[in-house]
Parts: structure tokens; C-alpha cells; sequence
């Protein structure tokens, strides 16, 4: 087993390095950015796996090409009416939502 080098650090200790510990303004923007930036690689991997391009999803969803490419690339947030037909017609799947306190 490799002794780990000085320079090297976890995920978890980057960002409070970078963004301060959980609760600043800087660090809870940071990971509300990620959680919007992981449903749209979740529906971009999902989208790929079917074998269904952005144009397929959009017509089985009701919307533009272009609104599906900007939640992918996080240019848009997607509300959930939106996300729940992204999963359900788009996907033929089933969104849950889970609340965690």
C-alpha cells in the first residue's frame, strides 16, 4: 500500500478548503450547483442508455431539443412537473423524490 503524498486530499477536504465547511453561503452554493448539475448528467446518461437522442426525449417529453441540452449541461434547472415527464413519458420510469433531514 502507497503512503499518500502531502499534496493530495479528499473531495470532502477540498471543497472546505476551497468553499469553507457545511452551512457557509459559499459552500452550500457550491453543492446546490452540484445537485443541479447531477440531475442533468443523470438524465444525459439515462437519455444515452436508452439510445435515445435529445430530439427523441424532447417529442416523448412535449418541449424543445434545446431545453433538453440545457438542463443536461446545467444551463437550466428543470422543475419537477418537468423532471417527473423527463422520467415517466421520456424514460418510461418512475420519479421518486426523497427528503432528508
Amino acid at each position: 500500500m502507497k503512503a499518500r503524498s502531502n499534496n493530495l486530499m479528499t473531495l470532502e477536504e477540498f471543497k472546505e478548503k476551497n468553499y469553507g465547511k457545511r452551512g457557509t453561503k459559499e459552500r452550500e452554493e457550491l453543492e446546490a450547483g452540484y445537485e443541479a448539475f447531477k440531475i442533468g448528467a443523470l438524465i444525459h446518461d439515462t437519455r444515452i442508455e436508452l439510445g435515445m437522442t435529445q430530439e427523441e426525449l424532447a417529442e416523448k417529453v412535449g418541449t424543445t431539443k434545446s431545453y433538453i441540452s440545457k438542463i443536461e449541461n446545467n444551463i437550466k434547472e428543470a422543475r419537477i412537473s418537468t423532471l417527473q415527464k423527463i422520467v415517466e413519458l421520456g424514460f418510461g420510469g418512475r420519479l421518486e423524490l426523497n427528503i432528508k433531514l
